[in-house]
């Protein structure tokens, strides 16, 4: 049986569509994430034997005319059709699944991801023609709807599967979380057989790079961030350390052209032993590739050092605010002084820093805007993003708005027509306009200053990667950064 595994088109006209990114749009700076969620599902599917067609619309622009030719070339004769969405782009989701369902009307059209976890019965409501979708971690749920289809047996013992029975819609008990991760096959071999690198782009690695999970789950709190909230929780399962290194060497043999691997868990380095395992692991095997992770701002020194030797060459932390009420609101789990360690230590280790802001939240004023980019310009990381809150359903940071009145709850208003982040929040301190000018206002004062240029061409003089890195990065932003 044939299973077709789909992240739709939205917007191609416009760019690519980054649909897994935590904040899914077109971004300015040209990325676009690996669907990587939707390609562990079809690695699951064709363990177990199912004949697996996969097309990512946006990455290669595709429109709906294109991508249903693709459908019609490669698999019409499907049973189960899964589509990736995102808040943002979900009622053209569930539209372009409805325009399957219209043309192979005996195939079953599945819904996964983050917002149709957060809001089954309503998605479900959107369109009759979607005959089923996935709640939370989905790999088994889709393996499961597919041996069910094929095997002709009753879809209510999925567990973890909402479906559409007599016009009637059935919310089955939710699943387990996956605890054995080493069973899923490695995304990379997946990529290597179905994709192309050079499609994707993350803008803080050398180009092109592979992204992978090495676990799943994140045991913070934040109360904004959607993937612990909506499919993984918040117990950090784990890869072993030898099948992460397993799948290193794969890349290595196997994507000569590869530059970088990025480590997309939630926090990489939350568990500091199976961290510290990993990197000696890669210098036992003399393992040389650069790779880069994201890291909570209670990174240790030491550990920081060990993955510096290791070819970690860039950490990613959520610094937020340098507010300590704020953080406390969102539940961030940090202390302004460990910010202020991090950063310090990272310099020490020799280890670049991609730092996260974000305003917005609760308690968020002009004053502790201000502040919070001060502290920007004085950490002087290698490189900073500034973005406002932006509330998906399943969060408390969206029950936190929508309670208050502070969004309106259209989503197709999380991005402008031309598929670039909209800011939706409107507090009593703060409109949302204020919001996108300073975050504009800030990158400009964090990028245009001497110190910023004199130090991205000192470090591309080092290191030639990171000189073309930069000048990509300038290319994508020069018309914001300007505007």
């Amino acid at each position: 049986m044939k299973v077709c595994f789909i992240n739709p088109p939205f917007k191609p006209e416009y760019g690519k569509f980054s649909r897994e990114s935590r904040s899914p749009s077109i971004g300015h700076s040209g990325v676009l994430y690996y669907p990587l969620w939707l390609i562990y599902a079809a690695c699951v599917a064709e363990k177990n034997g199912f004949e697996v067609v996969f097309i990512d619309a946006p990455a290669k622009q595709l429109n709906n005319e294109q991508t249903l030719e693709r459908v019609k070339n490669e698999a019409a004769d499907a049973k189960l059709f899964v589509f990736d969405t995102s808040t943002p782009s979900i009622y053209s989701d569930v539209d372009f699944a409805g325009a399957i369902k219209e043309k192979y009307p005996d195939s079953f059209t599945m819904l996964v991801g983050t917002h149709p976890s957060a809001t089954a019965e309503e998605t479900m409501g959107i369109s009759q023609k979607i005959d089923g979708l996935a709640r939370h971690e989905y790999d088994y749920i889709v393996r499961d709807t597919a041996i069910a289809l094929r095997d002709g047996t009753d879809l209510s013992t999925v567990m973890g599967l909402t479906w559409r029975n007599d016009g009637q819609v059935i919310h089955n008990p939710d699943a387990e979380h996956i605890t054995d991760l080493d069973e899923i096959p490695y995304a990379a071999d997946f990529i290597k057989r179905h994709l192309t690198v050079t499609d994707y782009v993350f803008p803080a690695a050398a180009f092109p790079a592979i992204q992978i999970f090495t676990g799943r789950g994140c045991p913070a709190q934040c109360n904004f961030c959607v993937y612990p909230q909506t499919l993984h929780g918040h117990k950090y399962r784990l890869r072993s350390p030898e099948n992460v290194i397993g799948e290193i060497e794969y890349i290595i043999k196997n994507f000569p052209d590869v530059k970088e691997i990025v480590f997309e868990d939630d926090t990489f380095t939350i568990n500091k032993k199976r961290v510290t395992e990993i990197c000696n692991l890669m210098l036992e095997r003399k393992i040389k590739i650069r790779w880069l992770c994201n890291a909570r701002v209670n990174l240790d020194y030491e550990t920081m050092c060990l993955m510096k030797k290791a070819g970690c060459h860039l950490i990613i932390p959520g610094i937020e605010s340098v507010n300590q009420e704020i953080l406390n609101n969102i539940h961030k789990g940090t202390t302004v002084e460990q910010i202020e360690k991090y950063v310090e230590n990272a310099r020490k280790a020799g280890l670049m820093i991609h730092a996260c802001y974000m305003v917005g939240n609760q308690g968020e004023t002009r004053e502790t805007m201000e502040a919070t980019l001060a502290a920007a310009m004085r950490f002087k990381t290698d490189t900073a993003q500034f973005f406002p809150l932006i509330p998906y359903p399943g969060t408390g940071a969206y029950n936190w708005a929508k309670s208050n009145g502070y969004i309106n709850g259209k989503y197709d208003e999380y991005i402008h027509e031309d598929g670039t982040l909209n800011c939706i929040i409107n507090t009593p301190e703060l409109s949302a306009q204020e919001l996108v000018d300073f975050c504009q206002y800030a990158r400009k004062k964090y990028y245009l200053r001497p110190w910023y240029i004199g130090h991205r061409i000192v470090r591309g003089l080092r290191d030639p990667e990171d000189l073309k890195r930069s000048f990509k990065a300038f290319g994508k932003l020069k018309e914001t950064l300007f505007k």
